[in-house]
């Protein structure tokens, strides 16, 4: 038969990991993952141009921007022109829900 202390460490560490699975739902997506899943990649490098800049080329032209975030969270939704060169980057919007626009713009942020 176990004896009481590590029947007690058994709970305390089956505790730990329900924690752990709990505070990280299985579905939730990275950043990462999200620019994937969702296209970005066909058109945006991580580290060179495609059509789109690269996401580091963003986040290096947006470091210290305060208001970065919102303005490229616009851009991924609305879609655009002109900041980068003459191809049009298409609405997202409708597609894509605004909180993984946010994770995919801090994601390119956080490249910088």
């Amino acid at each position: 038969m176990k004896s009481l202390s590590s029947m007690a460490i058994g709970v305390l560490i089956a505790s730990a990991t329900s924690a752990a699975v709990i505070s990280a739902p299985a579905s939730a997506s990275t950043g990462v993952d999200l620019t994937q899943k969702n296209g970005c990649m066909a058109c945006h490098g991580v580290d060179k141009k495609i059509l789109g800049p690269a996401f580091k080329d963003v986040a290096k032209k947006y470091k210290g921007n305060a208001d970065a975030g919102a303005l490229l969270a616009k851009k991924v939704k609305d879609g655009g022109s002109g900041v980068w060169g003459p191809v049009p980057m298409p609405a997202n919007g409708g597609k894509i829900n605004d909180a993984d626009i946010k994770t995919m713009v801090d994601y390119v942020l956080s490249l910088n």
